[in-house]
């Protein structure tokens, strides 16, 4: 039985050696430059001992499949994380603790089994040195013990496999941690307004909402949607057709513009993909699934373009990696009810546009700052009055470190509507993924991974519809003319 096989890669003054073990999926580490660790100190002939110190030297660090947060810096920063975590008002902070405990467990049991293996190791190399001399009686003893060390060694695994299960599955619990930025609070009411733009219109007397301009002016059928599939698929008709065809191009060509490389990805996507990002387990009650085939809807393109990367060692000099991709999304917004659904106000099934980068670490807020600016620009062009918020901790999603969101004002409904969220996730999905980097120095590095809406379709379209309605016609903003081939909806 082969207790320990780790797949790892690792530099020790220019000598490379392989390993094998399930237990992790990647290690990442600072070459070890230091005077005191050297190749001597871990002795090729002994691979378990080479890996113990690997497993104990506080510079190593294993990127566990599905863990989010670092073990290792979890257990150097507990206070740390414990107070972030209460910034998001996450109430499990007693996960911290089970976390360090499992990990204790996980470390004593290597220990015996590295112990044992290592009486192993040093009982073959003697049988082998009896056989030699002809001393084929002391050889068989020792045949004994080797066989009866491995027997002990048998429990020893199975409970090392058992504490990492369990470690595993506490670790996916934990949010991610909220930027030292992001404000306290606990509702949307406590976000911070960064600022506002654009000019709320003054609507004529017997202006409409935007879904009975969409009847008036034959452009959207919700009753046919639900005919078709059920309520939440609205279909597009004529001129609301070719509206969202107009959209959809505008975005793409204005992030490609800013040096966004267009992919086409599937809408389909694997539980690994979708664990990748951070939608499973926590959105896996949103997600339209299909489990004869392990497969998941998309609920954003963010779930196939960031898992473009995923296991890619890429180099510095790639980043930042700038991607954008058109896709329906679905969501099955189970819990959502009344007027706040009404129309194109929250759909099942909708269009989006979406901006993706994977970025050096240290760059990643300023990149943030980038994309909402870019997400800014984008809006004002639409000619639609618009506010940016940066949420408080209990408001963020599960996996951000920092999220602004974008809301557009409806006219006739007089409030507010969500149109995008522009987050950095830190290396909270590039840790899942093992998006890592190697820096000019030779070492390995977590990228930082941050997405952004630009933008998604339907309350787009609503504002739209509803702010730039006139008597008799819908006004369109100048730059989607050349793309819908008319100023106007009549």
């Amino acid at each position: 039985m082969n207790l320990f096989r780790m797949k790892v890669r690792f530099n020790f003054n220019g000598l490379w050696e392989q390993l094998n073990n399930p237990t992790f999926n990647s290690i990442e580490f600072d070459a070890f430059k230091n005077d005191d660790f050297h190749a001597e100190d871990c002795p090729t002939g002994n691979l378990r001992r080479l890996a113990s110190l690997l497993v104990s030297d506080p510079r190593v660090t294993f990127a566990r499949k599905s863990q989010m947060l670092q073990v290792a810096f979890i257990r150097q920063n507990v206070d740390f994380v414990k107070e972030r975590l209460t910034v998001r008002n996450f109430a499990e902070t007693g996960l911290v603790d089970e976390i360090v405990h499992l990990d204790d467990q996980r470390k004593k049991l290597q220990l015996e089994s590295d112990t044992v293996q290592s009486k192993v190791n040093a009982l073959s190399k003697e049988i082998g040195q009896l056989m030699a001399k002809g001393q084929k009686q002391e050889a068989e003893e020792k045949k004994v013990e080797v066989a009866t060390l491995k027997t002990g060694l048998n429990p020893i695994a199975a409970r090392l496999a058992e504490v990492e299960e369990a470690l595993t599955a506490v670790l996916i619990r934990l949010p991610n941690l909220p930027s030292t930025l992001v404000p306290r609070g606990k509702t949307p009411e406590d976000n911070l307004t960064i600022r506002e733009g654009g000019v709320k219109p003054a609507l004529h007397k017997g202006a409409a909402p935007h879904w009975d301009l969409a009847k008036k002016y034959n452009l959207i059928d919700f009753e046919l949607g639900n005919k078709i599939t059920g309520s939440g698929f609205p279909v597009y008709i004529n001129k609301g057709a070719k509206l969202q065809r107009a959209l959809i191009q505008y975005f793409l060509d204005y992030n490609t513009a800013a040096g966004y490389i267009e992919y086409q990805p599937p809408i389909l996507v694997n539980e690994a993909s979708a664990r990748g990002t951070g939608q499973l387990p926590d959105k896996e009650g949103q997600m339209y699934a299909i489990p004869e085939d392990g497969l998941y809807l998309i609920p954003t393109a963010e779930v196939p373009v960031t898992n473009i990367l995923r296991d890619e060692m890429l180099k510095e000099s790639q980043l930042p990696i700038k991607m954008t991709a058109y896709t329906p999304c679905f969501r099955r917004e189970a819990g959502s009810y009344g007027k706040d659904v009404r129309g194109l106000n929250r759909l099942h099934q909708f269009d989006k546009v979406e901006i993706v980068q994977v970025t050096d670490p240290q760059k990643s807020y300023d990149v943030l700052e980038e994309m909402v600016l870019h997400v800014e620009k984008l809006l004002q062009s639409l000619e639609l009055p618009y506010r940016i918020l940066r949420l408080c901790g209990g408001d963020m999603g599960f996996t951000s470190a920092m999220t602004y969101d974008f809301e557009v004002f409806s006219a006739a409904q007089e409030k507010w509507l969500e149109v995008s969220s522009v987050s950095n996730f830190e290396t909270f999905q590039t840790n899942r993924m093992k998006i890592r980097f190697k820096e000019a120095s030779g070492k390995t590095t977590l990228a930082h991974s941050l997405n952004g809406s630009s933008l998604a379709l339907p309350r787009i379209v609503a504002c739209l519809l509803e702010n730039h309605q006139q008597e008799g016609f819908i006004g369109l903003p100048k730059a989607l003319h050349s793309y819908f081939g008319a100023d106007r909806i009549s």
